[in-house]
Formats: structure tokens, C-alpha cells, sequence
């Protein structure tokens, strides 16, 4: 038997759900949503039930239809300490059982742990630079990057996305810790992935931070998510998880100047 899955790392027409994780962080978010979910639904059929118990029960009409004053008559009181001890600690638990996951997921995604790779982003109007600043040239004692532009339409090949495919995609590995430095050249941007969970402004003069783990090979996409101009629709982000082998491949290539 066949043994595979398909994915979804970009987004579908009249789509509905969130994109498949390719990272822990997204992993823990699809969670919370879920968790969270969970509390909404119950509260909010409660809340309902009561509003049509009290609806239905309390309207004053006898059997035939007529109305009365002697049916169904709720309960008149002013104080009651067990209801006032019930309504102040069930949304106190309800409240610390939402904030554990949440602060634990929003710890976890500011932790950077010791990156083995560090990409720099660079947002222009209205295109993307990146550059790999572990590894030097030969030419150079700097590190090799590259631009990242939008494909044009009479460029794509069959089965490409329009207006996300690009003609140069960030290489990265799976199974990696990786630090992101993110800024802009111009104005604002963001560099946001969704199948990372990772949207990161890029502002003009300011290094922001960031980390990603790759679990899975494929081909993720994002796009430019700050309003930067007349174009901001057409900065596409393509990032492509490949294997260690075949990264440190198109590595040594890159270092030695050969195309790949």
C-alpha cells in the first residue's frame, strides 16, 4: 500500500482552515486554537441554554396561551454566597487553564536556542535580500546573499504559483535551529511564513530576531504582511527545506561560485 501524505504549505482558494505545521511553533499554536476552542464552545453553549431557559420557562404563559402571573415564577433573593463563590472561582480556573498554555507557547517561541544557521533578511521595495553570513567567499570576506524578486507571469513553469513564486528561493535544512535577522532597507515590511508560524517586521534601522526549526522537507510560502508601497502585493517569500546533505551541496556550490 501506498504510504504518503500531502500537505498544504500555501494558501487555497475559499480556504478555511489553518496550513498544515511545519514547525513546532505552529504546532503549539494549532493546539492552543484548539484548546481554546474548547472553553469558547462550552461557554458559549451555557451561556445560551440559559438565555433560552429563561426565555421559555420564565414568559409568563400558562398552557392555553393566556398569560399569568402564577406560572413559572422565578425565584426572587438577594444574596446567596455559594452562587457568589461559584461565579468568582470557575472563571479564576477557566482563566489559569487558558494562561498556562499561553504563556508557555509565548515563552517557547521567543527562545532562541543555539542557532547553527543565521540568515539575514533584508526588505527593499519591492523585493527581499538574503544573506548567509556563516559562510565566506572565496572571492570575499564576506557572506554570499542574493535577491529575491517576484516571477513574472511569462516566466512561470507548469504547476507554479502566480504571484508567489519567485526566482531565487531561500535554501535552509530541516531538522536545524536557525536564527533569523530581519530588516529593511526603505520602509516597513514583515517577512511572514505560515507554515513557520513566524511574522517578523522589518523596520528600517533595527535588527529584529527570530528562530525557526524546519521539521519537514517541502516548499513553504509567504508574503510581504506590512502595507510598503503600491507593489506590497507582489514581495513573495519562498523557502525551500531541503535535506543537510543537499543543503551543505548547494552550500559548497554557492561558495564556489557554480550555479545549482
Amino acid at each position: 500500500m501506498f504510504n504518503f501524505r500531502v500537505y498544504s504549505d500555501a494558501a487555497e482558494s475559499w480556504q478555511l482552515g489553518l496550513q498544515d505545521p511545519a514547525s513546532p511553533a505552529v504546532e503549539g499554536m494549532i493546539f492552543l486554537h484548539n484548546y481554546l476552542c474548547f472553553f469558547l464552545i462550552v461557554i458559549g453553549v451555557f451561556v445560551f441554554w440559559m438565555l433560552y431557559k429563561a426565555v421559555v420557562d420564565f414568559d409568563g404563559k400558562a398552557s392555553d396561551g393566556s398569560y399569568s402571573k402564577f406560572v413559572k415564577i422565578p425565584q426572587r433573593f438577594t444574596h446567596s454566597s455559594l452562587l457568589e463563590i461559584i461565579w468568582t472561582i470557575l472563571p479564576a480556573v477557566i482563566l489559569i487553564l487558558i494562561a498556562v498554555p499561553s504563556f508557555a507557547l509565548l515563552y517557547s517561541l521567543d527562545e532562541i536556542l543555539d542557532p547553527q544557521i543565521t540568515l539575514k533578511i533584508v526588505g527593499h521595495q519591492w523585493y527581499w535580500s538574503y544573506e548567509y553570513s556563516d559562510y565566506l567567499t572565496t572571492q570575499s570576506d564576506e557572506g554570499f546573499g542574493f535577491d529575491s524578486y517576484l516571477l513574472s507571469a511569462d516566466d512561470l513553469t507548469p504547476g507554479a504559483f502566480r504571484l508567489l513564486e519567485v526566482d531565487n528561493r531561500v535554501i535552509l535544512p530541516v531538522n536545524t535551529h536557525i536564527r533569523l535577522l530581519v530588516s529593511a532597507a526603505d520602509v516597513l515590511h514583515s517577512w511572514a511564513v505560515p507554515s513557520f508560524g513566524i511574522k517578523v517586521d522589518a523596520c528600517p534601522g533595527r535588527l529584529n530576531q527570530t528562530s525557526v526549526f524546519i521539521k519537514r522537507e517541502g516548499t513553504y510560502f509567504g508574503q510581504c504582511s506590512e502595507i510598503c508601497g503600491v507593489n506590497h502585493g507582489f514581495m513573495p517569500i519562498v523557502v525551500e527545506a531541503v535535506s543537510l546533505n543537499n543543503y551543505v551541496t548547494w552550500i559548497a556550490n554557492k561558495l564556489d561560485g557554480l550555479e545549482v
